[in-house]
């Protein structure tokens, strides 16, 4: 490795490192069933706010020092990892731009209906959320709604959002 190609190089890898953290570390902040406090959730909207912008300049920057580094006499796997860096970074453009936690707390689609006694995926000690409507009792298990975090559904006619 030349010495005048260090710089670059270690510049895409820093770019492209960046781009993966900022839309990481959102994620791996913003968990179901993980502690969160106060200075991790801001952290976390801070960064989600500055992502696409922030990306989008990284895969610019990264585009730049490929095509300086590009060099068809270089070995293989110097043009492989040079390539990789710019999907990496385009990648973590990509992911700024999406909502995952959209992805993650999918409303329960289409729910099912058992008679309590047919309910075997419930176990006797596992808590439900139940809803009463004269003539139309029902019950939703905390497991479920822990991970879809809301149902919609009628009840006695009434449409409601049970969420937990």
């Amino acid at each position: 490795m030349s010495t005048p190609r260090r710089g670059p190089r270690a510049a895409l890898l820093g770019v492209t490192l960046v781009s993966l953290a900022i839309v990481a570390v959102p994620v791996l902040l913003i968990r179901p069933f993980a502690p969160q406090t106060p200075a991790s959730l801001a952290l976390a909207f801070t960064l989600r706010r500055w992502s696409p912008l922030v990306t989008l300049a990284a895969l610019a920057v990264a585009v730049f020092l490929a095509v300086r580094l590009w060099n068809p006499g270089h070995r293989r796997l110097a043009r492989i990892g040079v390539a990789l860096a710019v999907v990496l970074t385009g990648v973590a453009a990509w992911g700024a731009r999406q909502n995952h936690f959209e992805w993650m707390f999918a409303p329960l689609p289409g729910p099912g209906f058992v008679r309590a006694s047919a309910a075997g995926f419930v176990a006797p000690g596992d808590m439900v959320m139940s809803v009463y409507r004269p003539g139309d009792p029902v019950a939703y298990p905390i497991r479920q709604l822990a991970y879809h975090h809301l149902v919609q559904d009628s009840v006695g006619g009434v449409p409601i959002v049970a969420t937990y």
